[in-house]
C-alpha cells in the first residue's frame, strides 16, 4: 500500500509554466504607465504570494505604497490576464504522464494555489483538462493564503486523509513552508521558478529533478 493518499499540487512553476502570460499580463499594465518593464526571470522571483504582491513587486516602491494607484494597477492587471492566460500557458513536460501515474497508483489529486480562484480553476481546466483533481482551489476571499496551511489541511481533511498520508508538491519556498506547517510531506521541484538552494533551505524533504520522480517517492 502506498504511504501517500493524497497529493497536492501547487499550480504557477509546479503543473504549468504559465510565466510568459503572466510576465506579458504585468508589463502591458506597466508599459501603459510608461513604467519600467521586467524580465521573465524577474517574475520568477515576483510570483508566487499572490497577486497583489506580484503588482507590489513590479512596481517602484513609491508607488507601491499608494492604495489608490496600487489598486488600479490590480485591476488592470486581472484585465490583462484575463486577455492572455493562455496565449503561451502549458503543462510541462512529464506532467500529464506525472498525474496518470498517481491516479492508476490509487493516489487522489488536489490543486492549491495563490493565483485568483477564478483563473486557478480556468487553468486547471482548460490547460489539464480530464485530470479528476478531486479539488482545484486558488487565493479566496477569507481563506488565508500559503504559506497558511490551513486550506491544504482542509483539503486532506474534507477527503478524510490524515496530513501525514499527504504529499505538498511546489516550486517556491512559499509551498515548501506550507506543506511543513500542514505536516505533509514537503517535496520541491526543479523546472519551476525558484532553485534548489531555495528549496533546500526552506526544508523540503525531497527534491526532483523530472515529474516521473514524483510517483517514485510514493
Amino acid at each position: 500500500m502506498s504511504a501517500i493518499d493524497l497529493v497536492i499540487f501547487d499550480l504557477d512553476g509546479t503543473l504549468l509554466d504559465t510565466i510568459e502570460d503572466l510576465g506579458d499580463s504585468v508589463n502591458e499594465v506597466l508599459s501603459k504607465r510608461r513604467l519600467a518593464e521586467h524580465s521573465y526571470c524577474d517574475y520568477r522571483d515576483y510570483i508566487g504570494d499572490g497577486m497583489e504582491m506580484l503588482i507590489r513587486r513590479s512596481l517602484p516602491t513609491e508607488l507601491a505604497s499608494d492604495p489608490e494607484f496600487l489598486a488600479a494597477v490590480l485591476e488592470d492587471y486581472q484585465a490583462a490576464y484575463g486577455r492572455n492566460w493562455n496565449n503561451k500557458s502549458r503543462p510541462y513536460d512529464g506532467i500529464p504522464d506525472c498525474l496518470g501515474n498517481l491516479i492508476e497508483n490509487g493516489v487522489q489529486l488536489a490543486v492549491l494555489s495563490n493565483k485568483p480562484h477564478h483563473f486557478t480553476r480556468l487553468c486547471v481546466a482548460q490547460l489539464l483538462p480530464g485530470v479528476p483533481f478531486v479539488e482545484v482551489c486558488g487565493d479566496r476571499e477569507g481563506v488565508p493564503r500559503k504559506p497558511d496551511p490551513g486550506a491544504a489541511l482542509a483539503i486532506a481533511a474534507g477527503l478524510g486523509i490524515a496530513a501525514g498520508r499527504t504529499m505538498f508538491v511546489g516550486d517556491t519556498n512559499v509551498d515548501i513552508t506550507t506543506g511543513l506547517a500542514a505536516g505533509m510531506l514537503a517535496v520541491g521541484v526543479l523546472w519551476g521558478f525558484r532553485g534548489e538552494e531555495e528549496l533546500r533551505s526552506a526544508g523540503a524533504r525531497h527534491v526532483v529533478t523530472c515529474p516521473d520522480e514524483i510517483a517514485r517517492l510514493i
